[in-house]
């Protein structure tokens, strides 16, 4: 059976032109779900942003109207002070005034610090919004590359495997089926041209009765790695 090199070359082309085009229509969608996983995650970061603000203002907000009871109940032992029966009495209330007030600072502090680091947590807000926004930005963008190109590409990918059934049609008969397994198995690295007396694909060397067989155009197979070989043209 001859098996013209000329024909494995232009198949071989048609394989590797395809293998790019499929390859491409694949990553596009891998790119595009790699940009929604990371706007996913930053509008996650944003959210537990969100919500340790919301925690720490409540915390803050607890603990001034505490506060305000604690100022209010001075208030009111004060009043009571002037109403005492007894010293023993005046000095009760004096320490439970005393007492307090020393809550009533300890009070302003954590307040204070807590207002703090809720000025911190919403500079940590901006800052995730603004990487969120140019997350989603690059995913449109993202989106709108891949959809300019998809439909070319897949039109050219159709063009090609037309082009491979016409140029198959080249190939012997009983020659198809072991054609059919290499390309099946390996694409477009099923075949390899064999440029003095080396497989391109694995680099092993083949013998000098292969190398008679592809000048005589028949089919030869690497022992090495199985691809189909051919001749380099000229």
């Amino acid at each position: 059976m001859a098996v013209t090199a000329a024909v494995l070359r232009e198949l071989h082309r048609i394989h590797q032109q395809l293998a790019e085009l499929r390859d491409r229509l694949e990553r596009g969608p891998r790119q595009i779900r790699a940009r929604e996983a990371n706007v996913s995650q930053l509008q996650a970061q944003l959210d537990e942003a969100h919500e340790r603000v919301k925690q720490t203002q409540m915390t803050a907000d607890r603990k001034q109207l505490d506060l305000r009871t604690g100022e209010q109940r001075i208030v009111d032992l004060r009043t009571k002070l002037n109403t005492c029966s007894s010293n023993k009495e005046y000095q009760t209330l004096l320490e439970q005034i005393a007492a307090a007030e020393m809550a009533n600072s300890v009070l302003s502090d954590e307040i204070l610090d807590g207002l703090e680091k809720i000025d911190k947590l919403n500079v940590t807000v901006k800052q995730v919004q603004e990487g969120l926004a140019a997350g989603q930005h690059e995913l449109e963008k993202t989106r709108r590359a891949i959809d300019s190109t998809a439909a070319a590409t897949q039109a050219e990918v159709t063009r090609l495997e037309g082009e491979v059934s016409r140029t198959e049609n080249a190939l012997p008969s009983d020659f198809k089926g072991d054609y059919d397994r290499v390309v099946r198995q390996k694409g477009a690295d099923g075949l390899a041209v064999a440029d003095d007396g080396v497989c391109s694909g694995c680099g092993q060397n083949i013998t000098l009765n292969m190398q008679n067989e592809l000048r005589l155009e028949r089919a030869v197979f690497c022992k090495a790695c199985g691809r189909l070989l051919y001749m380099p043209e000229g």
